[in-house]
Parts: structure tokens; sequence; C-alpha cells
């Protein structure tokens, strides 16, 4: 079971890449994305228990060394999370529509995790800053009490982190615009 979630951010594409191939090899962890993002730089995301990240981020960070920019190590992940870090989430019915921007990955999956935890939603997906300007989002559905209570949660954290760049709440989301962002 996927208990936990790392995650190691460069800014060498080609150190980036050889710090994956080291944090997949160092411990029992499931590479959920490895990829450049903007603005040039690479990040690796894993899945494991706890021990196993915390290791998997240990050698990356020695692999990576002064190419680091960010690390992130969330145990205890939201179960929704994963998939709506695939965009695999499959809802029958959006109700109402959230959306939370952040200043950076790590702070997408955080907020993510902490909106989900908050009130009974469904996170849709988490798209982490490829073709953003570095910049992230979610987007999240329920019934439109639980969703604001979500967003806001997750605007606080995001606020007293200082990666907030802004949230929207739409009561009912047209057909149209739900076909458009898949």
């Amino acid at each position: 079971m996927k208990a936990a979630i790392g995650l190691l951010e460069m800014k060498s594409i080609a150190r980036g890449i050889t710090a994956a191939d080291e944090m997949v090899k160092a411990a029992d962890v499931k590479l959920l994305q490895a990829m450049p993002v903007c603005p040039g730089k690479f990040i690796a995301l894993v899945a494991g228990d706890v021990g196993a990240v915390q290791s998997s981020i240990k050698a990356g960070m020695a692999r990576a060394a002064d190419q680091v920019i960010d690390t992130l190590i969330l145990p205890n992940v939201h179960r929704s999370v994963f998939p709506a870090l695939s965009g695999t989430n499959a809802i029958e019915k959006i109700r109402s529509l959230g959306i939370v921007e952040t200043y950076s990955v790590a702070s997408a999956i955080t907020a993510a995790d902490v909106a989900a935890k908050a009130a009974s939603v469904d996170l849709l997906e988490v798209r982490l800053a490829r073709g953003l300007g570095g910049k992230s989002f979610f987007l999240l559905s329920g019934e439109v009490s639980a969703v604001k209570s979500s967003i806001n949660a997750a605007v606080q954290k995001l606020q007293e982190d200082g990666f907030y760049a802004g949230a929207e709440f739409i009561a009912a989301p047209h057909k149209d615009l739900l076909a458009a962002l898949n």
C-alpha cells in the first residue's frame, strides 16, 4: 500500500534523470513521475511506505547535490491523491468544481492532500508545472459546501507557506467546460 509520496525538484534535467534512477534503485518505491517541467526543471515523484520514500529521497538528494531546489516527503497521503496525480480519477458526476492554483509542485501536492482530508470531495486531477510556467493546480468536485470547505483548508495551508496563487469555485460547471478540461 502506498502510504507516502516523495518529491525531488531539481534545476538540472540531466542530473534529475540520474537522480530519479538512484531514487528507484535505493528503495522499494514506485516512480510515479519523472519529467522535465517549466521553467527547465526536473521532478521525480515516488510513492511507497514512509521509510522507503525517505530512503529514496535521501539517495536522490545525494545524487542531485547542488541541483536540488525542493523536496517533499508527505506521509499518510489521502488515497485520492494518487489517481489525481495521473489524472485517472473516474468521477461519474461533477456537481461543483473547485480550482486551486499554487506557485510550486510540492505545494500543490500538499494542498491537494489537505483539501481531500478536509471534507468529502473527489480530487479530479493534480497537474504539476508542465507547461504552466512552474505553477501547479488541482481540481476537485463534490457538494457545494464540501468543495468550499476543502478550498478554504487548502488556501489556508498555501497562504501559511507562501505558495498561494489563486482559487476559484464554480457551483454548476457547464458540461462543455468539463469536457475541455479532460
